[in-house]
């Protein structure tokens, strides 16, 4: 059985692959089915679910009683992803009609919901995944992005409680949510330009022309210098303005590395997927984690301390660090 377990760097790249699938691939791929026959498919058990069928996974059952589906499955018929569902093997993390009720949605309006394909795998992940195979971190959805699973205080997928656990179909499970949960809708250069701590950072994109490959390219990881990390490093190397810094670097193929140096490209890596090892920047050079930090330590061991975490863009996730790491210089 697959489980919510903490990725290793080494698996990073298969996962982030596996979970990157688009629609359209889904719907080709043979489903994996490993539950019993009886069971119908995940639409069908939602249809069940919203018919009154007794609802053994509840682990609530004065805060399910009565929890109905009927948005959610309208939702997929709207969206055309009904066929998916029921073909591949899936974990399903499924709104109650109460959870789109507080967003004024229901069956008759929920087709004309903005995003609706995106929202709706972000309920869900690949393969199937039990209550009793729940740990805390962060796991992709076939959106892209990421939940948190956390677990003290009751278990909850992201601000959502899990009110139903283990509603089984012969292609996966479903697990009842009293939230809908809402994906990131805007790329990493969109979030870097909205936050006002990142805007020496955006300048220093914007003139190494760096900004459509970061707004574009998909799954990868940030590792964010605040300004004041900028401002360190003007002071460090005795310059008062990026521009100067630039000329003193070796202009913008220097600037261009530098800044490669702090995106990662093999992957999403959330906080709960670091280890202590040595990865791959874009810029082909190698910055080693320290999570007892937990920090960066570039090439010249200069130590950066990793002070946000987790972050999620559409095209990736971004973690904040207070000082700018530097490739070797030839």
């Amino acid at each position: 059985m697959q489980k919510f377990k903490n990725l290793s760097w080494s698996g990073l790249l298969s996962v982030g692959l596996l979970f990157v699938w688009s629609c359209s691939n889904l719907e080709d791929s043979a489903p994996n089915v490993n539950m019993v026959n009886n069971l119908d498919a995940i639409p069908e058990v939602l249809k069940s679910i919203e018919n009154g069928l007794e609802e053994d996974g509840d682990i609530n059952a004065r805060k399910s009683a009565g929890a109905t589906y009927a948005t959610f499955n309208a939702a997929l018929g709207s969206s055309g992803l009904a066929s998916v569902f029921a073909r591949n093997e899936l974990t399903v993390f499924a709104p109650t009609d109460a959870a789109f009720a507080k967003l004024g949605l229901n069956p008759g309006n929920i087709r004309r919901l903005d995003n609706l394909t995106n929202i709706l795998l972000y309920h869900v992940v690949a393969g199937t995944v039990l209550s009793t195979d729940l740990s805390e971190g962060f796991v992709p959805t076939v959106n892209g992005a990421a939940v948190e699973i956390s677990l003290s205080g009751g278990a909850k997928v992201n601000d959502a409680n899990i009110v139903m656990v283990d509603k089984r179909a012969r292609n996966g499970v479903i697990h009842g949510i009293d939230e809908v949960l809402l994906p990131p809708t805007k790329n990493i250069v969109e979030i870097a330009d909205g936050n006002p701590d990142f805007s020496i950072l955006v300048e220093a994109v914007t003139a190494a022309g760096l900004g459509d490959l970061l707004a574009t390219t998909n799954n990868i990881t940030v590792f964010a210098p605040n300004n004041q990390a900028f401002l360190d490093l003007l002071e460090e190397q005795e310059v008062d303005s990026l521009e100067e810094l630039v000329t003193k670097i070796g202009g913008i193929p220097a600037l261009q590395r530098v800044l490669a140096y702090h995106v990662f490209g093999g992957g999403r890596v959330y906080s709960s997927d670091l280890t202590n090892t040595s990865i791959r920047m874009l810029s082909e050079d190698d910055v080693t984690i320290n999570v007892a930090g937990p920090n960066l330590i570039d090439e010249n061991g200069r130590t950066s301390g990793i002070i946000g975490t987790d972050i999620q863009a559409t095209n990736g996730v971004i973690h904040v660090i207070n000082k700018v790491i530097l490739p070797v210089v030839p």
